[in-house]
């Protein structure tokens, strides 16, 4: 592709800060974007958000209040261009961004999904950056953030978005790169340079800050305990946070006793140590103004139960939503067909090789008595390689029918690995398409299959998913099915755990 010819729209999920105007103007220089869509993602907005008149089109969407992931998502669905660029609306393009943007862009590999900009941070060069200023100027070097990303649409679409799961500006992006590099796309990082000015948020910007702890607990269910090194951190401080919480609870459970007396003076020193260690760290580096200082020692003190508390609550929403997601009966169950309704037949155009596994006819014959409809979602890439054609898959699905009986849909996709569809498991689009043809939300939909790209089209979709291994089953696609899914023995397990899990 020629770098010249790169199309493209700009997403801006914005609340309506003045610094939007900066940002709009540095985007009228050319190559300029085909559209610039801004989100205005107010709740309840007493009036149309006013932006200023420029050369290019620019459109303002609503999304209702759905927070910063539901604002990009609603931008990107209306994009029309091949590449979506995410930019905050705090910050301004630096000149020739433009041009590096259409380099990026037009030199990317076919398996580039999103290339990142270098985020470019101003500091005081006559003193020492604050706390504040070096916690701004991390973005720098972090991964994949949307403060300027761009993705191609069709990417975002087969992975499903970002998750909305993340109520705040903080992991949705981290979540969406993994997401995308987990179905074999590559990220890479571009030329262009957008600064990223530093924002003044109070004096308790960095205690408010720990509200992200709560997002923390979702991507450790999500990814498992190494998701810091998954999204290029360090190992974080929510250990030495929950010791220094522990030992100021010891200290004041023990302070009134006597006999408790000799704990409570452990527990403050451990105390005492770990916040003079935590609060030297953080004014160690800095311009140690006495304002400064005294921000930081006080927030210090601050951080760590209010970031033990986020934590918390964001572990037990996150294992509550699954437990209640677990109790419910799903509205749908889609299957995998090959090796989880039939025994695997490579290729397999001819009715007479169609054997189904032992105990799924009765296992779906209990869904169809309580009411719940049934589908298949499958991937047919025999079709892509000439080996059978579409009549021959409709053949086989009949006989598969004939064994087991009626399914409400059945959606197949009969592309490539490399044909770059939207249907092809991983992607999420079969799992919608089977929900919308059965007229239940995707969310109240299980899916049953027997390898990773069954539990990850499930999970882009916002599906249950159940994994049931078989022969085929990588060892790696079922430890990493305990991340985001569950594994169960057969399929009339999986199917007796959805419905026992209706029943508690």
């Amino acid at each position: 592709m020629s770098a010249d010819a790169v199309q493209y729209t700009v997403v801006v999920p914005t609340t309506g800060r003045a610094s939007l105007g900066a940002l709009l103007a540095a985007l009228e220089a050319a190559p300029a974007p085909e559209e610039i869509i801004v989100v205005d993602d107010r709740p309840e907005a007493d009036g149309a958000l006013l932006l200023p008149t420029g050369t290019v089109a620019t459109r303002v969407v609503r999304s209702g209040g759905r927070g910063p992931a539901g604002a990009r998502n609603v931008g990107r669905q209306s994009a029309e261009t091949p590449w979506v660029v995410f930019l905050d609306d705090d910050v301004v393009p630096e000149p020739g961004w433009a041009r590096a943007l259409q380099h990026d862009l037009g030199t990317a590999d076919e398996d580039v999904a999103g290339c990142q900009g270098r985020i470019v941070v101003p500091l005081p060069r006559d003193r020492a950056p604050t706390d504040l200023e070096r916690g701004t100027a991390g973005l720098a070097g972090a991964w994949w953030i949307t403060a300027d990303m761009a993705y191609r649409r069709e990417v975002l679409a087969r992975v499903g978005g970002f998750d909305e799961e993340f109520p705040r500006a903080y992991r949705e992006d981290a979540d969406l790169a993994l997401r995308v590099c987990l179905m074999g796309y590559r990220l890479v990082a571009g030329s262009r340079r957008t600064a990223h000015p530093v924002r003044a948020d109070g004096f308790f910007a960095s205690v408010r800050a720990q509200a992200g702890n709560a997002d923390n607990a979702v991507l450790r269910r999500k990814y498992g305990r190494n998701w810091r090194r998954r999204v290029g951190e360090g190992p974080g401080r929510i250990g030495r946070h929950l010791a220094a919480t522990t030992a100021a609870l010891v200290t004041a459970l023990g302070a009134g006793r006597a006999t408790r007396r000799p704990v409570a003076m452990a527990g403050a020193a451990v105390w005492c140590a770990l916040t003079a260690e935590f609060a030297w760290r953080r004014i160690a580096p800095g311009p140690r103004t006495p304002a400064e200082v005294a921000r930081m020692l006080v927030t210090s003190v601050l951080i760590p139960p209010v970031a033990c508390w986020h934590r918390t609550r964001g572990e037990l929403r996150s294992r509550l939503g699954r437990r209640r997601a677990r109790r419910e009966i799903p509205a749908a169950v889609l299957f995998d067909r090959d090796d989880t309704l039939i025994h695997d037949v490579p290729y397999n155009g001819d009715p007479q090789r169609v054997h189904p596994i032992a105990g799924v006819r009765e296992a779906l014959d209990n869904l169809r008595r309580r009411g719940i409809a049934v589908g298949v979602v499958s991937n047919q890439s025999g079709v892509a390689r000439g080996l059978l054609d579409e009549d021959q898959v409709r053949t086989v699905n009949d006989e598969v029918e004939r064994h087991l009986g009626p399914f409400g849909t059945w959606q197949v996709c009969v592309h490539g690995e490399d044909d770059g569809c939207a249907c092809r498991k991983p992607a999420p689009d079969l799992i919608e398409r089977a929900a919308r043809a059965l007229g239940v939300p995707v969310a109240s939909c299980a899916v049953i299959g027997d390898t990773g790209a069954d539990v990850q089209a499930a999970a882009a979709a916002g599906a249950r998913a159940i994994l049931v291994p078989t022969a085929r089953t990588l060892a790696e696609e079922v430890r990493d099915a305990w991340q985001v899914a569950e594994v169960a023995r057969t399929v009339a397990h999986a199917v007796g755990r959805l419905l026992e899990g209706g029943a508690r």
